[in-house]
C-alpha cells in the first residue's frame, strides 16, 4: 500500500491518501515508459518541411559551357546542388512521424508514471483547492507552499476552468482534466499534484478498470 500526502493550500500536512500499489502495475516498467515518451513525442513532430531536389528546380539541364579547353572547373547544369539557387541534394519531404500504442499499454504506462512520482514522493494531494475566480497570485504561492514552483502537472477534476485560469500563465505548470492523464504529461513535469476530487476520481477509475 503506497501512501501519498495531503496538504493544505498553505502548504501543511494534513494526512494522506492510500492506493494499491498492484492497482499502478506493481513496479515501475522503465522500457514501456521509454517507449511511451518515444510515441508521444514522435506524435508531436509535424513533418510538414519540404524542400526541392535538381529534378523540381525550375530551368534548363543544359550543360553551362563545355567541359575541357576553357581553363575553368568543368560544370553541369544550372540546377545541380553544388551552384546558387539549385536543388538540395538530400532535401526535406513531408514524413510521417506517428507512432502507435495499444490502449492497454497507454492506460499501463500512465498508472506506471504515476507510481513513480509516488515512490520519489514527488506525489501529492491538495485539499479543498477551488477558485471562485481566476487568480494566478493565489494559485503561485500555493504552488510555492507544496514546492511545486520549480515545475508541476496539477491534475483536476472534469477540466476546472478556475483553475486553469489560474495557473497557465505560470512557467512550467500544467493544469489537466485527470481524465486526460498521460505518462508524458506526467513524467515532464517534477512535481504531480493532484485536488482531493480528481485523486478519488483517479483511484475510482482504476478500481473500475481493475
Amino acid at each position: 500500500m503506497l501512501n501519498v500526502p495531503v496538504y493544505n493550500e498553505s502548504g501543511e500536512q494534513i494526512g494522506s491518501e492510500q492506493i494499491e500499489e498492484a492497482q499502478l502495475g506493481g513496479q515501475v516498467n522503465a522500457a514501456l515508459l521509454k517507449q511511451a515518451l518515444v510515441m508521444y513525442q514522435a506524435n508531436r513532430r509535424q513533418g510538414h518541411a519540404v524542400q526541392k531536389t535538381r529534378g523540381e528546380v525550375a530551368g534548363s539541364t543544359i550543360k553551362l559551357y563545355r567541359q575541357k579547353g576553357t581553363g575553368r572547373a568543368r560544370a553541369g547544369n544550372a540546377r545541380t546542388p553544388v551552384r546558387r539557387g539549385g536543388g538540395l541534394a538530400f532535401a526535406k519531404k513531408v514524413r510521417e512521424f506517428r507512432q502507435s500504442m495499444p490502449k492497454r499499454m497507454r492506460r499501463l504506462a500512465r498508472n506506471q508514471a504515476v507510481l513513480a512520482k509516488i515512490q520519489s514522493q514527488d506525489a501529492l494531494i491538495v485539499d479543498q483547492l477551488s477558485f471562485e475566480a481566476p487568480k494566478t497570485s493565489r494559485f503561485a504561492a500555493m504552488l510555492q507552499a507544496v514546492h511545486g514552483d520549480r515545475g508541476c502537472l496539477v491534475a483536476t477534476k472534469g477540466g476546472d476552468p478556475m483553475l486553469y485560469k489560474s495557473g497557465r500563465n505560470i512557467p512550467r505548470t500544467d493544469v489537466l482534466d485527470v481524465a486526460e492523464l498521460n505518462a508524458y504529461g506526467v513524467l515532464a513535469r517534477r512535481k504531480l499534484i493532484f485536488t482531493r476530487e480528481a485523486f478519488e476520481a483517479f483511484r475510482q477509475n482504476l478500481s473500475a478498470k481493475g
